[in-house]
């Protein structure tokens, strides 16, 4: 497999809030990870005050986008709570701690992840929720579509055959 450790940290940075130091990464992230242009085109078109409101607007109010990998599998249940203890082990087994403002599954930690260990592990293991966003995402009109389509096309084919996620 091609190391994609560029294109995940990008996306990880195309997936979080885009706050003030945002803009100014744009010409380095259209530069280091082509497959994401369309997005980085589109954030450096848009004002940065309607580009933060549509993030808020895509991601920010409701489960429907939710970018918490493990709420797609395990949704609001005890088991989420597992999963999440499981992902932290798994980052402590890379000599990474996790320590931020977010939980363990948020999509810009996981890709982060992937980006310093090449560890895919986590993205594979929750494609079907990866594709069941970047659906949402594309029937929503967002151009954070295309960075979901442009991770996925990194994994392995989904196993529609696993049973419980």
């Amino acid at each position: 497999m091609p190391d994609d450790s560029v294109l995940y940290q990008a996306a990880a940075l195309c997936l979080t809030y885009p706050g003030d130091d945002f803009r100014a990464r744009l010409p380095l992230l259209r530069e280091a990870a082509p497959q994401l242009r369309e997005f980085t085109d589109h954030a450096a078109l848009t004002p940065a005050q309607e580009l933060a409101e549509h993030y808020v607007r895509v991601f920010g109010f409701r489960n429907r986008h939710s970018l918490y990998l493990s709420w797609w599998s395990d949704g609001d249940t005890r088991r989420r709570g597992m999963s999440l203890v499981r992902i932290k082990d798994l980052y402590r087994a890379h000599g990474l701690e996790f320590t931020g403002e977010e939980l363990p599954d948020f999509l810009p930690a996981v890709l982060e992840f992937a980006a310093r260990t090449g560890n895919t592990e986590l993205l594979t293991e929750y494609r079907d929720g990866l594709e069941q966003l970047r659906s949402r995402l594309t029937a929503f009109g967002t151009p954070y579509a295309t960075v979901l389509d442009a991770v996925c096309a990194t994994l392995p084919a989904a196993n529609r055959e696993r049973a419980g996620g």
